[in-house]
């Protein structure tokens, strides 16, 4: 699997998701997807505060009930908390009514851990989402996409080439995915470093949604 980044062009077609954030800023706006776990949802604090990093977790519920007290420090350390579904549900294979219960289910996990002044941020797992369940989540939800998928979950993939094709497919205002996941940990703890110490030389900052 290759390195992702979405053509501009799609953005269009659903221009009430958010996908990228303004360009004109050097800006960059981490994203953690299928935490938070052990060890490698503590490698990426730890990592992100060498840096003075801000990033954006996308937690699935029943990780948050296993784990809160990881929950806890990823907001003690400034980050923010969405909601991920409670069990990694995919969209286009689960009917909209089981689907957002599945949402509701993470929501109250997660109650603890959100503040009410800000619209609670969603991330529907895989990317899959349709134009009936977008009707009934946007009035909630701030529904987050990306403009960069790291792919970093793939086994096959690399971490050099996973490290250099985030490098160069990253831009200003990007939102990009990386996996604080089993899965994803050769190449997330590969390349989180690495890819944090080249932007942060070219003066870019890294900011939570």
């Amino acid at each position: 699997m290759q390195l992702y980044r979405l053509p501009d062009f799609v953005r269009t077609l659903l221009p009430q998701l958010e996908w990228r954030k303004n360009a004109l800023e050097k800006i960059i706006y981490l994203t953690f997807d299928d935490g938070p776990i052990p060890e490698v949802t503590d490698f990426v604090l730890n990592t992100l505060e060498k840096y003075n990093a801000k990033g954006t977790f996308f937690c699935v519920g029943e990780n948050v009930q296993k784990h809160p007290e990881i929950a806890k420090r990823v907001l003690e350390q400034g980050h923010r908390l969405g909601n991920h579904t409670f069990n990694h549900l995919k969209a286009w294979k689960t009917a909209t009514k089981p689907y957002l219960e599945n949402i509701k289910k993470c929501d109250v996990v997660l109650e603890p851990f959100i503040s009410e002044t800000e619209k609670p941020l969603f991330r529907p797992p895989y990317g899959q989402i349709s134009l009936s369940k977008i009707k009934h989540l946007q009035s909630q939800f701030r529904i987050i996409m990306w403009d960069l998928l790291t792919c970093d979950y793939d086994q096959a993939l690399q971490p050099e080439i996973c490290l250099a094709k985030s490098l160069e497919l990253t831009r200003s205002g990007s939102i990009v995915v990386f996996h604080d996941s089993l899965k994803a940990r050769r190449n997330l703890e590969f390349v989180l470093p690495r890819y944090l110490e080249f932007f942060h030389r070219q003066g870019y900052r890294f900011q939570a949604l």
